[in-house]
């Protein structure tokens, strides 16, 4: 029988209905303020386009910071699990996972069978998460999907000082105010937050493959920074996002 994977993150909520490792449907929507309601109405979206009622459904594991918000869920997983299911799964080779969303970054270190071996969370601090990048854009003034593109043209290094959110804002109006580049401050931008999440995962050792997963798995300019931080290659799926939910759809269906 079918089983889902929910994913409730701080800014986006992830379903995958799968059966016997294919999946049937998939949905994803922002989380908003009402975690719980806003996961039931995508639930009942991701049943209806796969033509499922829910008493079809064997089980539902349930992940990400709102896990607890969802009704429906029969158990729930680490981010951490999910993540290295989900990720090894579609990477056989995968052995370091990089999971940088909205509101915090992780790095875990995986077994061939997709256990999780070690891991490190940068949880506490917004320089670590999307959310970091999202306030840098609002101080330039640019849209969330212009600032890791623009980052790529920058002809200078702008080193950031500031590790917190907030006085890195002070410090990018500091730096507009002084005629600097927005590609150069954008690329400091996406510095700063490739070096915190580099040095979070270093503390768990990196071994290859690296793949990156998460919101900021599609930023241009993160990816380009964290390549050349780490000094290797990193692969990254066709939808980083929805790994979180593969994981937690793998591990019900291991588990009915």
């Amino acid at each position: 029988m079918p089983v889902a994977g929910v994913d409730i993150g701080g800014k986006t909520t992830k379903i995958i209905i799968l059966e016997d490792h294919k999946i049937l449907a998939k949905n994803l929507v922002l989380t908003g303020l009402e975690t719980g309601k806003t996961a039931l109405t995508a639930f009942q979206q991701v049943l209806n386009d796969a033509g499922l009622s829910p008493d079809k459904i064997s089980k539902i594991t349930v992940t990400g910071v709102g896990k607890k918000e969802f009704s429906l869920g029969h158990n729930e997983v680490s981010e951490v699990k999910a993540d290295a299911k989900g990720t090894v799964y579609l990477f056989p080779s995968a052995r370091t996972v990089i999971d940088v969303g909205a509101e915090e970054g992780r790095g875990v270190k995986c077994s061939p069978e997709g256990k999780v071996v070690d891991f490190a969370l940068n949880e506490k601090c917004a320089a670590g998460s999307g959310s970091f990048v999202e306030a840098m854009a609002r101080a330039l003034e640019l849209p969330l999907e212009e600032i890791g593109k623009l980052a790529l043209i920058s002809t200078q290094q702008i080193p950031m000082n500031a590790q917190c959110a907030v006085f890195a804002e002070s410090e990018v109006v500091s730096l507009l105010h002084a005629k600097t580049p927005k590609s150069d401050i954008a690329k400091a931008v996406h510095n700063a937050i490739a070096n915190r999440i580099s040095s979070m995962t270093r503390k768990i050792g990196i071994e290859k493959e690296v793949i990156l997963i998460g919101g900021m798995a599609k930023n241009l300019g993160f990816i380009d920074s964290l390549k050349k931080d780490l000094g290797l290659e990193i692969l990254i799926p066709e939808e980083p996002e929805f790994v979180g939910a593969l994981g937690a759809a793998l591990i019900a269906q291991e588990e009915t």
